[in-house]
């Protein structure tokens, strides 16, 4: 019985994996961190202008400051990869840049749960703006 339960458990949260929330894939420090170094993702932070400018991952765009332009921010080809994050595991901030690319058209997005605090935790370089 317990065999077929944790069989069940597996089959419901994809093997194992890491659950996507609100339908939205994650993707963790160890496999963005060479994307933003190559430049081959797009970032929404949406922690607010306040913390964007104090320090964000590299290249990555200011929601609060760019909502209304989001889509002029954003490539043409809507299979780029684009990323939203927030401040960490604990903060939702995040799904309302995922819910605007989505809303764009764009097909590979995906959430940094770890946000802000994991990219500083995992030493992730950072930009500020003066």
């Amino acid at each position: 019985m317990r065999i077929i339960l944790a069989t069940l458990l597996l089959a419901a949260c994809g093997g194992g994996a890491a659950p996507a929330e609100h339908g939205v894939p994650e993707i963790t420090f160890d496999e963005l961190k060479p994307l933003v170094e190559a430049k081959k993702v797009i970032l929404i932070d949406a922690n607010g202008s306040g913390s964007f400018k104090e320090g964000h991952i590299p290249g990555a765009i200011d929601l609060e400051a760019h909502k209304a332009d989001l889509a002029s921010l954003l490539p043409p080809a809507k299979d780029a990869l684009i990323v939203s994050y927030c401040g960490g595991p604990q903060c939702n901030a995040w799904e309302e840049g995922a819910t605007a690319a989505s809303k764009l058209g764009y097909k590979q997005v995906k959430h940094f749960t770890a946000g802000i605090s994991g990219w500083k935790n995992g030493k992730g370089a950072l930009e500020t703006v003066q």
